[in-house]
């Protein structure tokens, strides 16, 4: 089968794609033809040994698809531990769900990680309460459009988005940012990025941040919230250091700083039920409208790469392999 392999860390240039063996599915798993495959900024970091967990090459890099069992049956959209780049996998029957009809395959590939992200950021990790401030980092993106959709949707008091182009801005207002803020404030003082939000935010403090670049981002979001403001980090896009936090600075305003990443949710598949059940039924009758961000052939996968590393691209971006 054709599928996207590396066999050295690097950037969108270590891409390839090769003939492999097909996978094998073992006890609890099924062989799916895949129809269209997800593709997250985490892939970025993943192809160049830089997240959170060690790679080991050579690598098929890929976290999540839609297909259908070989040799016919029920779409689903599933969860892979790697391997998704391609045109078959083989994947756990507990972290696969079926896809309703009227979902399209970008629709229900966006919910896999990035939905289920949003969704356990908001409920999970910040417990967002109705009447809150939530500040969305990246809000025309994967995460973050869903991310300004739910928190709407729960009741947030106020949404501010921020992006990085008038378009993407623009993006994030239709899906209900109330105000959005140029990230691009906190390249040169943190400080000034933090006045950005408290001004978004009428003026005063905010109650949560959805913070996925890390470095000066980090920093302003962190000054920017109010006492018994939650701060959920969940990503390091800047590749930039970020400052420590002392006790203290979290002490002197009762603020928290809490971390996320969905792989710890893989080994409690009941949490990930939770959300793409709820994210599923909403997409299905509309209340929720995932972005679609671009379906690229696989044998373009370094310009679905670089888009995504330029920040040339909103919302899903997804790989189809039959091209």
């Amino acid at each position: 089968m054709r599928a996207v392999q590396i066999t050295e860390f690097g950037g969108p240039e270590v891409l390839n794609v090769v003939d492999v063996p097909e996978p094998e599915a073992g006890q609890g798993q099924t062989l799916h033809d895949v129809s269209a495959a997800g593709i997250n900024y985490a892939d970025t970091h993943q192809i160049e040994n830089s997240y959170l967990s060690a790679q080991q090459l050579p690598l098929i890099p890929g976290a999540e698809f839609v297909g259908t069992p070989v040799g016919g049956g029920q779409r689903v959209v599933g969860l892979l531990d790697g391997g998704g780049y391609a045109e078959k996998v083989a994947a756990n029957d507990r972290l696969t769900w079926a896809v309703p009809d009227g979902v399209s395959d970008e629709q229900a590939l966006s919910l896999v990680l990035q939905g289920s992200t949003a969704w356990h950021l908001l409920r999970t990790s910040a417990h967002l309460a109705e009447g809150e401030s939530v500040v969305v980092i990246a809000g025309a993106g994967g995460v973050g459009s869903i991310a300004v959709q739910l928190a709407r949707r729960w009741g947030a008091g106020r949404v501010i988005a921020t992006a990085s182009s008038a378009e993407k801005r623009g993006l994030a207002e239709e899906l209900g940012a109330h105000s959005t803020v140029d990230p691009a404030l906190a390249d040169d003082d943190p400080r000034q990025f933090a006045a950005a939000l408290r001004e978004a935010n009428d003026g005063k403090p905010v109650d949560i941040v959805l913070e996925m670049t890390g470095g000066n981002v980090f920093s302003g979001s962190l000054s920017a919230l109010a006492p018994f403001g939650r701060l959920v980090t969940y990503g390091m896009a800047a590749r930039q250091e970020t400052p420590s936090v002392p006790p203290g600075a979290l002490m002197q305003k009762s603020r928290a700083v809490i971390g996320f990443w969905l792989a710890h949710c893989m080994a409690r598949p009941d949490m990930l039920d939770a959300a793409m059940t709820d994210l599923l039924a909403m997409t299905a009758d509309g209340s929720l409208q995932p972005v679609a961000g671009g379906r690229y052939p696989l044998s373009n996968v370094r310009d679905a790469h670089q888009d995504l590393l330029a920040r040339r691209t909103t919302g899903k971006l997804v790989l189809d392999p039959t091209r």
